[in-house]
This record gives structure tokens, C-alpha cells and sequence, in this order.
């Protein structure tokens, strides 16, 4: 929480200064709130949480799957009858695909604050004028789009990792790069999901002029 909270309010702070210094040019100052909403909400949440929780929380499960190959204990496990889907890799999908969209709603509220300070700040846009704004320039339907990306982040991110996780094999070059490994591919995935994401939700969510 404190390093999504971190990461996605000085993104949030810098979107926003940057939007406000072009904006400003075009006397379409207003415009921030729109900007905000919508990347923040719809793509820049979701995907800094997945990448975040890629690199932290995947990297973490396929190190501990590849460490009990290590160690033998998955062998253990089969030896008693004990399946490993269900013992290991189920409980690490389901609580990943809850717990992201909350990261993701965490994350792009953090985001939103920073912007709206730095649209105080640069702007001289008031925090009540800014909400009340945001409620009209961003439909529901984005943030039941991001919310959705999260779903699915969880549970890619989750699979990736215990999918790297099981063929660690017995030695510990195996394991270092298969956790590198793992690392790399759910964050290619998650980028690979989000632009489907987009292409199929193009007309979702977009206020119309």
C-alpha cells in the first residue's frame, strides 16, 4: 500500500503539472479534470498496480513455489496424495484476482489526490470544484473498466508466477531465472491485456461532446 500510494501520487502529480502547462496555452484549463479522470481511472491505475505487484508480489510467489521444488517439499506433497493446484497454486490465483482491483481503486484515488493538488496548485482549481467535475466528466463505465483490468491482472500475474514457479528445478540458477523470468512475462502480458483491453472498450466510457 505505502509503495503503490507513493508511485501513483507523484504520477498523478506529474500528469497533472504537465496537462496544466499545455492547457494553459489553450485557455482550456478545465479540460485537467477530464484528463485526470480518465487515464488515471481507466489505464495509468491499473497498469502501474499490475506492474507494481508483478515485480513485488509474482516475483515474491514464484520464488516460494521454486524454493519448495528446491527443497523438495512439492514432492513431499505429491507423495501424500496432496494435490499442488489446489495445496499452492489456487489460493495464490484467487487471492490475487480479489486483492488487485482493491490496489486498483487504492492506487487511482492516491493518483487522482495528487493531481488535484497539483491542479490547485498550478491551475488555482478548487478540490470541491474538482470532484464534483470529475462525477460528470468520467463516466461509471471507466471505472468499471479498470476495476475489470484488475480482475484480470490478479489473475494473470498470479498465474504467470506459479506457472514459473513449477518448473523451477532443483538447483538455484534455476530458480533466479525463473523468478527473472516470471517477472518479465507478466508484466509483457499485462500490457498485452491492457491493449485488448482498449481495443474492445474503445467506445466504452468515452463522454461525448
Amino acid at each position: 500500500l505505502p509503495v503503490t500510494a507513493l508511485v501513483c501520487f507523484l504520477i498523478g502529480v506529474t500528469i497533472s503539472y504537465l496537462s496544466a502547462l499545455q492547457l494553459k496555452t489553450f485557455g482550456a484549463d478545465l479540460f485537467i479534470v477530464n484528463i485526470l479522470g480518465i487515464a488515471i481511472i481507466r489505464e495509468l491505475g491499473p497498469v502501474l498496480v499490475a506492474v507494481l505487484v508483478a515485480g513485488r508480489s509474482g516475483s515474491a510467489m514464484t520464488a516460494q513455489i521454486g524454493v519448495m521444488r528446491v527443497t523438495e517439499e512439492i514432492d513431499a506433497l505429491a507423495a501424500m496424495g496432496i494435490s499442488r493446484s489446489i495445496r499452492i497454486v489456487l489460493p495464490k490465483m484467487v487471492a490475487l484476482t480479489i486483492v488487485l482491483p482493491l490496489l486498483v481503486m487504492w492506487a487511482s484515488a492516491i493518483a487522482l489526490f495528487g493531481g488535484m493538488l497539483s491542479a490547485l496548485l498550478q491551475l488555482d482549481i478548487s478540490l470541491a470544484f474538482f470532484v464534483d467535475s470529475l462525477q460528470r466528466a468520467v463516466p461509471v463505465a471507466n471505472l468499471v473498466i479498470g476495476l475489470s483490468k484488475g480482475l484480470v491482472f490478479g489473475f494473470v500475474i498470479a498465474w504467470v508466477a506459479c506457472y514459473f514457479g513449477l518448473r523451477v528445478k532443483p538447483n538455484t540458477e534455476s530458480l533466479s531465472a525463473n523468478t527473472t523470468a516470471s517477472v518479465v512475462t507478466a508484466i509483457t502480458l499485462v500490457i498485452l491485456v491492457d491493449a485488448i483491453f482498449a481495443i474492445f472498450t474503445r467506445n466504452l466510457g468515452i463522454p461525448q461532446l
